[in-house]
Formats: C-alpha cells, sequence, structure tokens
C-alpha cells in the first residue's frame, strides 16, 4: 500500500513537472524568450517557476485581483524594482505651488475614463529603462494637448529621456515628472513620438522644432494624500501623473481585478503612471490606471487600483501640467 502510494505521489510530481515544462516552452515562445547561455537558462527556468507557484497560490485565495504569468515573470522582485521602475524624488519641490486652487466639490459622474473619450495613447512598454517617469509626464501632457487642439499626438518619451538631464533627471535611471514638465517649458516644447521614437536606452539629446506636437506652460501639484482633490482633478481637468509603490511582486504579476495588497507601503513609491479614470465594481471604489510595461501586463496595460485608501500611495505625489 505504501509503496503504490509513492508511486502515485512520484508520477503524480514528474506529470506536473511535464506541464511545466510544456508551459515553459509556450511561455518562453509567447514572449520571445531566449538566453545567453544553458545555465542562464536553468537559472531563468527557476525564477519562472517560483513565479508561477506564487502566482497559483494567490488565485487560490480570496482576493480582489488576480495574478497570472507575463513577460516579467522570469525575473525577481528585484530585478523588477531595479530595471523598470525610476521614479526619485531628490531635490523635488513640492511645497512651492502657491497658484493651486483645490477644485470644487462639484457632483461628479460614477465613473470616468478618458481612453473611451479619445484622450489617451496606446500602451507603450519601457523595457529595461527606468522611463516610467517619462512615459508618466508624456501621457498627462497629450492629454491636456487633445484639450487644446482636438488632436492625439502620442509625444516623445525619448526626448524626455535623452534632454531632461539639466532639469535633474537621470534618463534611465529614473526622473520626476515636474522635471520633465519643466524640461518642455524651457525647451519651448517637445517632439512627438514619431518624430522621435523610443529606444529602450539613454541616447544623446536630438530634440528638433521640426518635430514639436506638444508645449507647457506650467504644471500643478496636488495636496498631498487627498484622493477627493484628486478625483475633482481627473474630473475637471484631465488625466494626472502619479507616482505609486510598485515593489511588490503581486503588483508585478497583476493580471486583473481591483489591485489592493495590505502589504503595499502608501509611504514609499518607486514607479510613475497615469492615472485616466475611476469607477466602482462591486461596491469597491477605483482608480483606472495607465502603465507602461505593455499590453501583456495586467488589463491590456492597464491596472485598477483600490481607491479612497491612498493604496501604494497613489496621492501622495499628483502633478498635471498646463499646455
Amino acid at each position: 500500500m505504501v509503496c503504490i502510494l509513492f508511486m502515485a505521489l512520484l508520477l503524480s510530481q514528474v506529470s506536473c513537472e511535464m506541464n511545466l515544462d510544456k508551459y515553459w516552452m509556450s511561455w518562453k515562445m509567447e514572449f520571445n524568450k531566449e538566453y545567453d547561455s544553458a545555465g542562464e537558462e536553468v537559472f531563468r527556468r527557476s525564477i519562472w517557476q517560483q513565479n508561477v507557484v506564487e502566482v497559483m497560490k494567490h488565485n487560490k485565495g480570496h482576493h480582489s485581483f488576480t495574478m497570472g504569468t507575463n513577460h516579467l515573470s522570469d525575473m525577481t522582485a528585484e530585478e523588477i524594482n531595479a530595471k523598470l521602475t525610476g521614479l526619485r524624488m531628490e531635490n523635488v519641490l513640492l511645497d512651492t505651488n502657491e497658484n493651486f486652487t483645490v477644485l470644487s466639490d462639484s457632483p461628479v459622474p460614477d465613473r470616468l475614463d478618458w481612453t473611451e473619450k479619445g484622450f489617451v495613447s496606446p500602451v507603450q512598454n519601457q523595457g529595461m529603462c527606468g522611463s516610467c517617469w517619462a512615459f508618466s509626464a508624456v501621457g498627462a501632457l497629450e492629454a491636456q494637448m487633445m484639450k487644446k487642439t482636438g488632436h492625439l499626438v502620442p509625444l516623445s518619451a525619448q526626448n524626455l529621456v535623452d534632454c531632461s538631464v539639466k532639469e535633474g533627471n537621470h534618463g534611465c535611471k529614473g526622473g520626476f515628472m515636474t522635471k520633465a514638465f519643466s524640461y518642455v517649458i524651457h525647451n519651448k516644447g517637445i517632439d512627438s513620438d514619431a518624430f522621435y521614437p523610443y529606444q529602450h536606452k539613454e541616447g544623446l539629446c536630438h530634440y528638433s522644432p521640426i518635430g514639436r506636437a506638444g508645449s507647457c506652460s506650467s504644471f500643478r501639484i496636488l495636496p498631498y494624500v487627498n484622493e477627493s482633490v484628486l478625483l475633482n482633478t481627473v474630473v475637471q481637468v484631465g488625466p494626472v501623473s502619479v507616482g505609486i509603490n510598485a515593489k511588490l511582486a503581486s503588483f508585478h504579476g497583476y493580471r486583473s481585478g481591483i489591485y489592493s495588497d495590505p502589504l503595499c507601503d502608501p509611504r514609499t513609491v518607486n514607479h510613475a503612471v497615469l492615472v485616466v479614470g475611476y469607477g466602482t465594481e462591486g461596491g469597491q471604489d477605483y482608480w483606472l490606471v495607465k502603465n507602461s510595461w505593455g499590453t501583456a501586463w495586467g488589463e491590456k496595460g492597464y491596472v485598477r487600483m483600490a481607491r479612497n485608501r491612498n493604496q501604494c500611495g497613489i496621492a501622495n505625489f499628483a502633478v498635471f501640467p498646463i499646455a
């Protein structure tokens, strides 16, 4: 009897490993994964397998969101945080915003999605470059230019990565949205993404007025941790650049639903994203947030984050430009 149970357990383990082998091969094919050596593949496979186990464990529980595998699944949380987040708060002035007028608490719609109104450009993939701050900034500015001109033109995140060093940004090593807006103000413009395309790495600055597609006259920083003001701003102004804590593996592997993880410390933010709307599902309020990790991540590149609890510090540092 013991022998039979042992054989059954052994066969189950072999079957599981065979299924994982098939899953690993299909996952590599789906995301065009190739490794420099057999040793590197073994290492990445072990990380991937650990992440698959965590995804399965999470999805068996009762949560407001599901997890899944994506193009980041062969990376550790530490690697993702080092390479795909880049919000740098150094020397950022957040208390010199005398001109900000708190928007009125007038009635707001139950839900709002600026993507449905044509104010949001397609989701991009920043790759292994800490340029989230640049994508967040151009996303907010694109919406304001749409309001101003009636045309949605994707703006160049690469222009910001390459050229806003004097303002205190560090290209793929990180930056902050206010410094990006300051660059556009001082430069008297920013090129379109079509004219100055994204390269997934830092390069020499080659901005040209010929490709100019956007402008910025100033920007406004929202009050610290005030989701009511953030809500009114999203309604009355449009998409807003924000910083969040994206350090957790649960965020890296987010697939769908309303992201709410009690382990996400709101006091620490390391990643810039764009709030493009809000709503309520099943009695739970959420923010609709555009990320820059490609469409294979989350809900086609978006995440719905719990609202009215400063989830992951989403209301700590919010800012919008004025075109």
